[in-house]
């Protein structure tokens, strides 16, 4: 599918959607644990769906609730009804039941999902292969494998990628587990707990990237009251089995994932945006995205908001954008949007230590300098970063695209924004993947 995008100034109040981070954790944890879970305003995207599939095969029921409630940020059917809640009853895996009823498993293009279903299928007695789309299907899962293979579970794969067959028990062990992504640690740190009891599992973790991910998982260990113990350096864990997971209810925190797309075209076009769903003491790392806006020169306002809408995060620009130097090793996932922001700073913006941003859905370092260099945008790759070398003036209109890569996608619309004509983006039904309805809130046509 192919957008075009007529540059505007973007401004308006939204509800940022629920963070697909939080929503997949949720999921799993609920499916794989006991009792029934509510799960309110989650994500409706391809991701999040394809984590559904996923706790489905496992063996968890799974309910929806839909209707006209104008608090959810995820988009109507054909009848303007939204997804309001999910109800998940678990399967206790904790308890050690033996063979999930999966045989096989699709996880479309979510590779948060794939990583973390991989180790909890090393729970089980039965095999369960993964599949998943062409770009699943380049994404190696290496390390982790190698992992859940010294703890016990059997492990098929074709070069680590899908598809994969994993199939238990876990017998605990120590294991090394380099993190290229952190999702390989936090697959293991959710299903180690749910261990036949007297199970010990102890990883060291020799390298490790996107450490706020890592902070978001340790968070549902602390609130479900399950034992382990941690280097402060997140360098090493030692976590023992036997544990159960209770039911996990209440509201999806929004996504700053999500969030930095409105905030960037704030960013280019001058604003103001107004997010709603956001909280400042979450710790998704991606809320740094507005730290860094700031010192682009941005204003960043938080005002606290009655009790049902919590806070308001508000983005404007009057002066001119800055470059600078910004280390995006804990925050892969914003160099498309910084990227993009940086396209229209005036002078230098490096964007540094983010290797692991060529292994996600595409190569972004290298996708993101191909395809603004297409719109007269000077960029330099680096072997662990991008630098733009912007000028201030408007992007040239032109045809580009997104690779089906979502993050890409959105950033390239953003930057759009602000271009002198018109540009067309191929690839652009991907956005769907975390942000449905991203097209219709910047105003598009295709």
């Amino acid at each position: 599918m192919q957008m075009v995008i007529t540059p505007h100034r973007f401004s308006r109040l939204l509800r940022v959607p629920a963070s697909k981070s939080h929503t997949i954790r949720r999921l799993l944890m609920a499916a794989l644990g006991e009792g029934v879970s509510e799960l309110f305003y989650p994500l409706d995207s391809l991701d999040a769906r394809s984590c559904v599939a996923v706790c489905r095969a496992l063996g968890a029921e799974i309910a929806e609730e839909r209707s006209a409630d104008s608090l959810c940020a995820n988009p109507p059917d054909g009848e303007g009804a939204r997804l309001r809640r999910w109800t998940v009853r678990g399967i206790g895996a904790g308890n050690n039941k033996g063979a999930f009823p999966a045989r096989s498993c699709d996880v479309g293009n979510s590779g948060t999902t794939l990583f973390l279903a991989l180790a909890a299928a090393a729970l089980g007695t039965s095999p369960v292969t993964f599949t998943g789309d062409e770009q699943i299907a380049r994404r190696g899962a290496g390390p982790l494998l190698d992992a859940l293979a010294g703890l016990g579970a059997t492990v098929s794969s074709e070069n680590g990628c899908t598809p994969i067959t994993v199939e238990g028990p876990w017998r605990g062990g120590r294991v090394d587990l380099p993190c290229p992504t952190s999702q390989y640690l936090s697959a293991l740190l959710l299903a180690a707990p749910l261990a036949p009891a007297g199970t010990l599992t102890e990883i060291d973790v020799p390298l490790l990237n996107e450490k706020p991910y890592i902070e978001l998982t340790l968070s549902y260990l602390t609130a479900q009251d399950i034992p382990y113990e941690g280097k402060e350096d997140f360098s090493f864990f030692r976590i023992p089995g036997g544990g159960r997971y209770r039911p996990l209810n209440g509201p999806v925190p929004g996504d700053f994932s999500s969030a930095a797309f409105p905030a960037a075209a704030a960013a280019i076009t001058g604003g103001p945006v107004s997010l709603l769903g956001l909280d400042p003491g979450d710790p998704q790392g991606d809320k740094a995205f507005f730290d860094m806006l700031s010192c682009m020169g941005c204003t960043i306002t938080w005002t606290k908001e009655p009790p049902e809408n919590g806070w308001l995060l508000t983005v404007s620009r009057n002066g001119p954008l800055r470059g600078g130097t910004f280390d995006l090793n804990a925050t892969p996932d914003l160099l498309p949007a910084l990227a993009a922001v940086a396209s229209y700073a005036e002078g230098t913006t490096a964007l540094v230590n983010v290797a692991h941003a060529r292994i996600k859905e595409t190569d972004r370092i290298a996708v993101m300098a191909r395809e603004l260099g297409r719109l007269g945008v000077l960029c330099e790759e680096a072997p662990d970063g991008l630098v733009v070398r912007g000028t201030g003036a408007p992007l040239t209109g032109g045809v580009v695209d997104g690779r089906g890569d979502h993050r890409v996608v959105m950033a390239l619309a953003t930057a759009a924004l602000g271009a002198a004509g018109p540009v067309e983006i191929a690839g652009a039904e991907s956005a769907a993947v975390t942000y449905p309805g991203f097209w219709e809130l910047l105003g598009t046509e295709n």
